[in-house]
């Protein structure tokens, strides 16, 4: 084929719908959607790894909050990592706080139950690495489409079935959360009472329950019909129409941050102090 007659892949607005690599509102958003996976991934590992209670704090506040508050998205980002970690952090923390093993100094005592300073210290940095996993995770979920990621992967030759299984896994609890918000108007539009007491808020969720993973189970099964219906199971690479931006800075500091990470294992498993 001659050089001029040669083929080249639509850009946004020419051929491909006018959403797609819309760029997004602010210079955390329109990151490579890997470079966020992999400060997501890191910090998430590094406040399990790292010891102590400034770590994880500084971890928290360095990448969590500093790229929320330039995305944009502090105050939505607060409300969801509370939402999510909030049941799991004050189960752990009162757990370590009433029953951490082999304390001395007492802080409060009610009856068989004694809070210990040393259970106090540990229950804090087990809040601290719950938050900064959890604001972690919330703060990729804000700030990247599903769809940007998968494409990024299969550009990086990644198989589809597994870029496929990463998007879903990231858009199954909003898709559940919202289902569940639309089967519960529709059941007290029908009377159902899903208010009131906590016992009535308890006996109404029951019904709700069914439809939601009945509707998921009906949803996985329209989604592969439509997939195998486009040709996604075929052989072989396809032809992406567009890719998330990258620059040679970002794939710098996608390694930086594995290879800090690398490090801190290691200094961990040869008991250096981190």
């Amino acid at each position: 084929m001659a050089g001029g007659d040669r083929l080249s892949a639509p850009t946004p607005g020419r051929g491909v719908p006018d959403f797609v690599g819309r760029p997004g509102p602010s210079a955390y958003h329109r990151l490579n959607p890997l470079t966020k996976a992999t400060l997501a991934t890191v910090t998430a590992i590094a406040a399990v790894a790292v010891g102590g209670l400034v770590g994880p704090i500084v971890l928290v506040a360095g990448a969590v909050i500093l790229p929320a508050l330039a995305a944009g998205v502090a105050r939505r980002l607060a409300r969801l990592s509370l939402l999510l970690a909030l049941p799991i952090a004050v189960s752990a923390f009162l757990v370590n706080l009433f029953f951490f093993p082999g304390a001395t100094d007492v802080l409060l005592r009610i009856g068989p139950i004694t809070a210990t300073a040393e259970g106090l210290a540990f229950a804090l940095e087990i809040l601290v690495r719950i938050l900064a996993i959890s604001g972690a995770i919330t703060l990729f979920y804000l700030t990247t489409r599903p769809a940007d990621l998968t494409v990024d992967l299969e550009r990086r030759g990644v198989s589809p079935r597994f870029a496929f299984v990463a998007n879903a896994s990231v858009q199954t609890v909003p898709a559940m959360v919202e289902r569940a918000g639309q089967i519960a108007a529709a059941q007290r539009a029908r009377g159902l009472d899903t208010e009131g007491s906590i016992w009535r808020r308890i006996r109404g969720v029951v019904p709700i329950v069914g439809p939601v993973i009945l509707g998921s189970i009906a949803e996985v099964e329209e989604r592969t019909m439509a997939l195998e219906a486009r040709g996604f199971s075929r052989p072989g690479r396809r032809t992406l129409l567009w890719a998330p931006p990258d620059s040679a800075a970002q794939g710098l500091l996608r390694w930086a941050l594995v290879v800090g990470l690398a490090a801190l294992a290691v200094a961990r498993v040869a008991g250096w102090p981190t």
